[in-house]
């Protein structure tokens, strides 16, 4: 006989589990941050921004608000320890603090690369190292880093070197992990999204001439809104994935599929 199915959405629960979700205080980790708490997640929330990271906070129930630069080790250090301590695990790791910058590669200084590598790339093996050591002892885990579409494919007319290396990093650092961790109980999973509106995108979205620019390259003709993202999280977050890791999923109006 096979197994009964119960109750499918049951599947995409975190009741009892304990989040981290860095660069929280706005744009896409604040929404992270509050879908992880809707279901059902305490979460520890992480950004260099004190004020607007209590803000977010406020609406998640049983959470903590730890202001922290992902970039310094110290920080890094404290960061987990200050979360272990206070919910005594931690669950899912939701690696999104990023940065960006449009520049011709020709143009661009070497130490400004390295810089951008720096948050994007580097914090994200750091962090995942860290609380990944507690994840392999508790024999459990999961972790999600936010990647790019520019991970995957070239932005051509877009030149940003630093970015499409350090979130192509990302995507190859995500399947190192998962391979390495997987019969150990972790998993280790990124999302690529496409054109979101953020503090990153702005330039772009709140421009006549970047919308269209996005409009005519995504098959879906449209940005996406930030609760389309909600459920590739969940689903990489819950046991809904359970026997899913090392992949990327973009999630781009199709603009990786031309």
């Amino acid at each position: 006989m096979p197994p009964p199915v119960g109750d499918p959405a049951a599947l995409f629960r975190l009741d009892g589990q304990v989040a981290l979700v860095t660069g929280a205080s706005s744009g896409l980790g604040a929404r992270f941050a509050r879908v992880l708490a809707a279901a059902g997640a305490r979460v520890a929330l992480t950004a260099r921004r004190e004020g607007q990271l209590k803000e977010v906070a406020a609406h998640c129930p049983d959470s903590l608000a730890v202001p922290c630069d992902v970039t310094l080790p110290e920080d890094r250090e404290r960061l987990v320890a200050t979360v272990a301590e206070h919910f005594g695990r931690i669950d899912v790791l939701v690696n999104n603090a990023g940065s960006s910058r449009v520049v011709p590669a020709e143009q661009e200084r070497p130490e400004a690369f390295a810089g951008l590598v720096d948050v994007n790339l580097t914090s994200v093996f750091a962090l995942s190292r860290l609380v990944g050591e507690r994840m392999l002892a508790q024999g459990s885990g999961t972790i999600v880093n936010i990647a790019s579409i520019y991970g995957l494919v070239a932005s051509g007319t877009l030149p940003q070197a630093a970015y499409a290396a350090s979130k192509g990093g990302v995507v190859s650092l995500t399947r190192e992990l998962a391979a390495q961790w997987a019969r150990r109980g972790v998993r280790v999973n990124a999302i690529c999204p496409g054109w979101f509106r953020s503090e990153l995108t702005a330039d772009m979205l709140d421009t006549e001439s970047g919308r269209r620019w996005i409009t005519q390259r995504t098959p879906m003709g449209r940005e996406g809104t930030l609760d389309e993202l909600d459920g590739a999280l969940l689903y990489l977050a819950s046991r809904a994935s359970s026997y899913v890791t090392g992949t990327a999923v973009p999630v781009d109006g199709g603009y990786t599929s031309i």
